[in-house]
Formats: C-alpha cells, sequence, structure tokens
C-alpha cells in the first residue's frame, strides 16, 4: 500500500487520525524495515504514530512482521530480558553477576543489545559486554547479526532525538526460542499493555519496576506475572531479605559501571542473588522467591 496513507493516518489531527488495522500496521512496518520509503516518510509517520499514540493491534503486528525478519537460535532452559537500547544513566548492569550466581541452576540468561537508541543517552548492553566475559550461561546476540534490518535504522532513530514506538516492540525480540520473559516498567498502567502485546509468545511473561526500566531490581517495587490473560502482583523489597544497597552516581560513567561488575560489594552481590531469585521464580523453578533465595544462599 502506499505509504503516505499510513502518514495521512496518524498526522492528520485528532479529528483525522485513525488506527491502522492488523495488516495495514503489518506492512507498514515491512516498509520501514526494508527501507523501502524515504527516510523522511519514515521519521514522518513514527513522530505521528507516538503522538496518535499506537494501539496494542498495531504494536502486536509490528511485532509479527518484525518476527520474519529475526534470525532465532534456540536457547533451551532460558528466559529473555528485556532491556531498552538507550542504555542506564545512574546505575551498573547487574545480569553478568545474576548469572554468575545461577550458573549451577540450569537456567540461561538471554540479552540482546546494539549501538545506542534515543532517548536516555545511558551505556548500553552492547558497551558492557564487549569489554567483560560472560558466563556459559548468559548468552548476548548483538542485533545487528540477528536483526540486521532493525539496526540499520538506528542512524534515522537518533537523528529523530525522540522515543518512538520502536522503543516498545525492540525490547522482546524472542532471539532465543525463550519460553519465559521478564521486562521492565516504569509505572502500573504499562503492564496490562505489555502483557497485551508480548504474554501470548511466552509460557509465562513477567513484568518488574525495575531499575531505570531494565528487568533488574535495584529497590522495592512489584512483580508482575502474566500467564495467559490473569495478572498475579508481588512486593519484592530488598530490605525484607537484608539487602541495603545504594547508588553512589548520579550518572554513572562506563568505568565505574565495569568495576562494579568486576569487585562488586557484598551488598550488590547480595542484590544479584535476589535478581536471581526473581528468575527463578518467574521460570517456576521455585515456588516462592523466598524459596529461590534460601536456595542460592
Amino acid at each position: 500500500m502506499d505509504f503516505f496513507k499510513y502518514i495521512h493516518a496518524v498526522g492528520t489531527g485528532a479529528k483525522g487520525n485513525r488506527d491502522l488495522s492488523y495488516e495495514e500496521s503489518k506492512d507498514m512496518m515491512e516498509q520501514i524495515l526494508n527501507q523501502s520509503i524515504p527516510n523522511e516518510q519514515a521519521a514522518a509517520f513514527l513522530l505521528g504514530w507516538r503522538l496518535k499514540p499506537e494501539t496494542i493491534i498495531e504494536f502486536r503486528a509490528s511485532v509479527e512482521a518484525c518476527d520474519s525478519f529475526i534470525q532465532n537460535t534456540t536457547v533451551k532452559n532460558s528466559i529473555e530480558l528485556g532491556y531498552p537500547f538507550d542504555g542506564k544513566a545512574k546505575n551498573p548492569y547487574i545480569f553478568p553477576l545474576v548469572a554468575k550466581v545461577l550458573k549451577e541452576t540450569n537456567l540461561n540468561l538471554v540479552v540482546s543489545g546494539d549501538e545506542l537508541t534515543p532517548a536516555k543517552g545511558g551505556i548500553t548492553i552492547k558497551d558492557i559486554v564487549s569489554k567483560i566475559d560472560l558466563d556459559s550461561n548468559a548468552f548476548y546476540f548483538d542485533r545487528k547479526e540477528f536483526f540486521p534490518k532493525m539496526s540499520e535504522l538506528t542512524d534515522l532513530r537518533m537523528k529523530l532525538g525522540l522515543r518512538t514506538g520502536f522503543n516498545t516492540i525492540e525490547k522482546l525480540p524472542r532471539v532465543a526460542n525463550s519460553e519465559y520473559a521478564i521486562t521492565g516498567v516504569f509505572h502500573k498502567p504499562y503492564v496490562k499493555k505489555y502483557v497485551d502485546i508480548f504474554s501470548d509468545r511466552y509460557k509465562k511473561f513477567a513484568l518488574i519496576q525495575g531499575n531505570e526500566g531494565t528487568p533488574e531490581l535495584f529497590s522495592k517495587g512489584r512483580l508482575w506475572i502474566a500467564k495467559g490473560s490473569d495478572i498475579e502482583e508481588f512486593i519484592v523489597d530488598p530490605e525484607y531479605y537484608g539487602i541495603n544497597y545504594t547508588k553512589s552516581w548520579d550518572t554513572i560513567s562506563i568505568e565505574e559501571s565495569l568495576e562494579q561488575l568486576n569487585n562488586p560489594s557484598d551488598e550488590y552481590l547480595k542484590l544479584a542473588k535476589l535478581n536471581a531469585a526473581v528468575y527463578l521464580f518467574v521460570c517456576e523453578k521455585a515456588s516462592s522467591i523466598e524459596e529461590a533465595y534460601e536456595k542460592l544462599n
């Protein structure tokens, strides 16, 4: 279909805008990924789409369109960790330490990364894994290799400098065919949105009020686990487990982030164990977070 019809659907104002159908949304995403339209048209649509705003149907169709461009590599007994591609700006990553904690549990962690995208300007997963050795149960997938069509749009997105619908759909590419997944959310209203988009792609799908929108818990927050349309909510408080971690950075550098991974404090190691316990619970390897935490200790 003529792409201009999609721009017209999202760019004519509140009275003239309309939602795209499922098939239109798939076609829209395929045209953007194939770069069969001028960059200016893709940028115009992405901005208008964000303001309209996007619907669950449009997101689900876009995810399906992305699936046909992704080269999958199965990692058995794995949980996919959905990180934002705009990085972390105020705290170090903890997933490499979580992998160490989980090494004897037969649970693999799957993460994916790429060059920085808008809008946070943080340190990316790719920045971290290019400078450390991950344990054998941590699998990193570079989007440039498994989803090059999306990676090729990074320059366009950086020129826009704003969040777009891509920020939502790119976090969980299901590159490793994982049965379980967890991603981060800032606010409770986003929980149902993510469940409606992603839940039926996994045996169990979880969301957590993680640090900087990541699936990493650093302070008291909520965990939601979806199985089908049912959503169960849990409160997870590090202080309950005797963990008193406090961050020391307003803005963290890559060197400081790596130092915390290479020479972690005792409290940071405890925090890694708690995150590991959460993942074990999500993956049905323990009946509660408390049970999983005790097993790890």
